[in-house]
């Protein structure tokens, strides 16, 4: 049947735009469409996470080994035994009342809950005492708050110390790092006791035919114990490694090309226990939270980078003297000859059988390599410790409320992290 010109179409025309895939056949000579028209930007994203871990990587912590972990457990449990005080930094280190239009409001809590035996405990920041503050009558200055009302944590009996250990000891437990560092340590106690144990000759059933026997149970045991002992180490000599050569790498840069800023990155990672030259004059009030606020005023040779990785603002209003650098060369050698003396380790256990390797070889490398790294951890340790004599560890709620009943007692608790009478240079520098 005719139609006329005047009917329309049952359907609009279809424009080339509309579907570019349909619009015509592609002719046999021309180009295939390129199949990944969108990579341009899947390249720039996988570019840009790549650069996200490696600033990551770059700014991460170092994780502690064995010794180093072992070290800072103990320090935290000396010196935060239960939920810390949220503290601010301004000049009076208490924590701010609640204002009457707050008062609804749940506050937050800014550290992790802890769980103590009574229920009734509290998990959360509360004001110290306003006694604090008084002058009391026959109080020996060094046993005096500092000027903005801070007073280090009072010491405690043996059986009260104990019992915050072991609390301490079973939270940490529970933690993912905490078990497997616990484990890891009885591992290597277990282990390495039962090797001096059979070094030893204690147990002469094994020294058959002879002790010394290359077949006797008594060297096979040692053969397996000492193997075993190799693996544990190598997961601290190996698996740190990155780490530990990414220090060497910014220690270097500083050290031969006199770079500030790979110095700064090396206290920003190990804000723990350095302290960067003229970090002493920052202001007393700068921390993470402000420090954005203040870098036209403050020297950036002094902060580190980046610089949220600043340290918390001393809790007693007095910063830690800057630490001497030798100490960081030091530790970040000390740990990357923990890592050569384990690859020497591992060549002479794995590359030679019991019967052709050296008698000496492996007591030799053994003790070296737990000698460097208990030598850094311990380092490390001792300058955190310092640090923290002088500007002072969080205090918790229960310890702000025995310093008070005690001091309305007569009892006095000398205001310094040992909580004894210092002598009289340490006792001024510790008021200061």
């Amino acid at each position: 049947m005719p139609t006329s010109n005047s009917e329309t179409e049952p359907f609009p025309p279809v424009e080339p735009s509309s579907s570019p895939a349909k619009s015509s056949p592609r002719p046999d000579n021309s180009d295939p469409p390129s199949p990944v028209a969108n990579r341009p930007a899947a390249s720039s994203s996988l570019s840009g996470r790549l650069r996200r871990v490696s600033q990551s990587f770059e700014q991460s912590d170092l994780p502690t080994g064995f010794v180093a972990a072992t070290g800072s457990f103990a320090a935290s449990v000396l010196t935060h035994p239960t939920a810390p005080l949220s503290r601010t930094p301004s000049a009076d280190l208490s924590s701010p009342q609640p204002s009457a239009a707050t008062d609804d409001i749940p506050r937050r809590n800014t550290v992790p809950a802890v769980i103590e035996e009574s229920s009734s405990a509290e998990t959360h920041s509360t004001p110290p005492p306003s006694g604090m503050n008084k002058n009391l009558t026959g109080e020996p200055a060094a046993a005096a708050p500092f000027p903005n009302g801070y007073h280090f944590p009072p010491s405690y009996s043996f059986a009260q110390s104990t019992s915050r250990g072991l609390r301490a000891s079973w939270r940490y437990f529970l933690t993912p790092v905490g078990f497997l560092v616990i484990i890891y340590g009885l591992n290597v106690v277990a282990w390495g006791g039962m090797l001096f144990l059979l070094l030893c000759n204690a147990s002469p059933a094994m020294c058959h035919p002879t002790c010394n026997n290359i077949n006797s149970p008594r060297r096979k045991w040692i053969e397996w114990d000492s193997q075993i002992l190799n693996a544990l180490f190598c997961v601290t000599g190996f698996g740190l490694a990155p780490w530990r050569f990414r220090d060497l790498y910014f220690l270097l840069q500083y050290r031969v090309k006199g770079d500030v800023i790979a110095l700064r990155r090396l206290a920003g990672i190990h804000r723990g226990w350095f302290r960067l030259p003229g970090s002493v004059d920052l202001p007393i009030d700068l921390g993470p939270q402000n420090v954005m606020d203040s870098l036209g005023s403050a020297p950036l040779s002094a902060i580190p980078y980046p610089e949220s990785k600043i340290p918390d603002a001393p809790l007693t209003a007095v910063r830690a003297p800057e630490t001497k650098l030798w100490k960081m060369d030091a530790v970040i050698w000390l740990m990357v000859w923990n890592t050569f003396l384990q690859c020497c380790l591992c060549g002479f256990m794995w590359g030679l059988n019991r019967y052709d390797r050296p008698s000496w070889s492996t007591g030799f490398f053994v003790a070296l390599a737990c000698v460097v790294a208990a030598v850094g951890g311990v380092m490390m340790f001792i300058e955190g410790k310092s640090v923290k004599g002088i500007e002072g560890v969080p205090v918790s709620p229960e310890d702000m409320q025995k310093l008070e009943t005690d001091r309305e007692q007569g009892i006095w608790h000398y205001n310094n992290i040992k909580d004894k009478e210092l002598k009289e240079d340490g006792g001024e520098k510790a008021k200061k």
